[in-house]
C-alpha cells in the first residue's frame, strides 16, 4: 500500500451523477485536482446499456409537474432540481453537439438516440477541463486517519488517497452486472451515515399464470389500458411476462404496489385494469345487449366491444366464470369486469432485474448541500441516496441536478480560508431556508 498525491476533489463513481460533478467542480473552480475513480473498467455501463433502446435524457414537462413524479422525495429534490432542471439539461445536450428531440410521449432523446457519441463528447469536455479518470479502482472505505482506500481490482494493488473533500455517486444495488451492488452501505453505516434497506423500484410484479396463459401470450403488449391502484390510475400499456407482469405502466405505479405488498404480504395486491379506457361501463353494457345470435363468447366481444387477444385471454384467466357464454345474459356485469378486471400480484420481482431502487442513505443523514453530517467533507448524490422516480427521465435528470449540485458545493468548500467562500445558505429564499433547518425532523417522519 503507498500514499498518493493529496487530490481537491475525489468523485468515487463514473456514472452520469459523479461525471456532472466533476463537470460542476471544475467550472467553478477549473484550478482544482479533480480525479474520478471507477471501480469497473469503463465510465458510465448502465447510461450505455441504458441508451441502447433510445436514450432517454429528460422529459418536457414544466418543473412543478416534473418535481411531483418523485413523491415524498419532491421536497428533497426541489433545490437541486430547480438549479438543473430539464430544459437545462436539455441545453447541456445541445452544448455537447447531441441535438434533441421531444418523442410523442413528452420524452426527450438526443436524435442520434444513442448514448456512446454524447458520453465520448462529454469524457473528451471533462479531459479538456483537467479531470483525471482511474479505472478498475474499487473504493474500500476509510483508514484510521480518514483517508479514502482503493484497491486497483486487476492487480490488487492498494493505495491510500487525501482528498480535500469526496463526492460519493455509488449507484443503488440494480443492475449488478452494470457495477451497481449496493455493497458500500456496511462501510457507511459504520462511518455513522444511515441507510435504508434497498427495494426494487421501476420493477415488473409475479403472477402465477396458468401455462396456456403464459405459454400462448408471454411477451405481449397490452396496449391502451387503464391501471389502478387506491386513488391512482394510470394509462398506457405493459407487457405480459412469463413470470407476471412489467413495463412503463406496471413500472409507474411500482412504488404504490409495492408499498400496498408490504402491507398485505400474505394476500398479494390487487391492481385493477380497464380494458376499455375508451368507453364507459353504460357503453360497454348497451354493446353487449346487442343480439349475438349463434355467435361464440370470443366472437361476440370481438364484434361488439372490439375485445379480442390478449385482453380477451386477460379476462378469461383472471375471471373465467365471466368468460362463458351465460355471462351474456348480464351484460352490465360483464361490463363492470372489464371496465375493472382484478388482477393480483403476488410479490416483485428480484431487485436485480429492476431498472433502480428505493432505499440508500437517508435524507436524515444529508445536509442542504448534499453533504453528510457526520462527515461534512463527503457529499452522496445519486441512486445511492433514498429516493425514486419512474422511467422517462426523471433518473437521469435528478441524478446529474444532484451531480451538479455537490460539485458546486464541494468546489466551494476546498477554497483556501483565505478567500471569500460563498455560503450557499446566503442565496436561498426563506422557504428554503425553513426547508433546510427542519430537514432532520421531516425526514425522520418518512424514514
Amino acid at each position: 500500500m503507498s500514499n498518493a498525491k493529496p487530490l481537491d476533489l475525489a468523485i468515487i463513481g463514473g456514472g452520469p451523477a459523479g461525471l456532472m460533478a466533476a463537470e460542476a467542480a471544475l467550472a467553478a473552480r477549473p484550478e482544482l485536482t479533480v480525479c474520478i475513480f471507477e471501480a469497473k473498467p469503463s465510465l458510465a455501463r448502465k447510461f450505455l446499456m441504458a441508451g441502447k433502446s433510445g436514450l432517454n435524457l429528460t422529459h418536457v414537462e414544466q418543473t412543478k409537474a416534473f418535481l411531483s413524479r418523485f413523491g415524498r422525495a419532491s421536497s428533497k429534490l426541489k433545490s437541486q432540481i430547480d438549479a438543473f432542471p430539464p430544459y437545462e439539461l436539455r441545453r447541456w445536450a445541445d452544448d455537447l453537439g447531441a441535438d434533441t428531440f421531444v418523442g410523442s410521449s413528452g420524452r426527450i432523446f438526443p436524435a442520434i438516440m444513442k448514448a456512446s457519441p454524447l458520453l465520448r463528447t462529454w469524457l473528451r469536455r471533462l479531459q479538456r477541463q483537467g479531470a483525471e479518470v482511474r479505472l478498475n479502482q474499487k473504493w474500500l472505505g476509510w483508514n484510521d486517519d480518514g483517508h479514502l482506500k482503493f484497491v486497483d481490482v486487476k492487480t490488487g494493488y492498494e493505495q491510500v488517497i487525501d482528498a480535500g473533500a469526496t463526492i460519493l455517486a455509488l449507484g443503488g444495488a440494480s443492475w449488478p452486472r452494470l457495477g451497481s451492488v449496493g455493497d458500500w452501505v456496511p462501510m457507511l453505516e459504520e462511518a455513522g451515515i444511515p441507510c435504508a434497506p434497498w427495494k426494487p423500484a421501476n420493477c415488473g410484479f409475479e403472477i402465477d399464470w396458468s401455462d396456456f396463459f403464459k405459454e400462448k401470450f408471454g411477451g405481449d403488449p397490452v396496449k391502451n389500458v387503464r391501471v389502478s391502484i387506491g386513488e391512482e390510475a394510470v394509462r398506457g400499456e405493459f407487457v405480459v411476462s412469463g413470470k407476471g407482469v412489467e413495463g412503463s405502466l406496471i413500472y409507474t405505479l411500482s412504488a404504490t404496489i409495492r408499498e400496498a405488498l408490504e402491507q398485505e404480504e400474505k394476500d398479494g395486491a390487487t391492481v385493477f385494469l380497464d380494458l376499455t379506457p375508451d368507453r364507459t361501463e353504460a357503453q360497454l353494457a348497451d354493446r353487449l345487449s346487442t343480439p349475438r345470435g349463434k355467435r361464440s363468447f370470443a366472437t361476440h366481444l370481438r364484434k361488439s366491444v372490439r375485445l379480442e387477444g390478449v385482453k380477451a385471454a386477460l379476462l378469461r384467466e383472471l375471471v373465467p366464470e365471466m368468460a362463458q357464454a351465460s355471462a351474456l345474459d348480464n351484460p352490465k356485469a360483464l361490463a363492470r369486469i372489464i371496465k375493472a378486471l382484478p388482477l393480483k400480484l403476488a410479490r416483485s420481482r428480484p431487485i436485480e432485474e429492476a431498472i433502480s431502487v428505493a432505499g440508500g442513505v437517508r435524507w436524515s443523514a444529508l445536509l442542504y448541500d448534499l453533504s453528510v453530517r457526520a462527515r461534512p467533507d463527503v457529499y452522496c448524490v445519486g441512486e445511492m441516496v433514498d429516493w425514486e422516480a419512474p422511467t422517462g427521465g426523471y433518473l437521469l435528470t435528478a441524478s446529474m441536478a444532484q451531480g451538479r449540485w455537490a460539485g458546486k458545493a464541494a468546489a466551494e468548500a476546498v477554497l483556501p480560508e483565505d478567500e471569500d467562500v460563498p455560503d450557499l445558505n446566503d442565496e436561498l429564499s426563506e422557504e428554503e431556508r425553513d426547508f433546510a433547518s427542519d430537514l432532520p425532523s421531516f425526514t425522520e417522519e418518512n424514514d
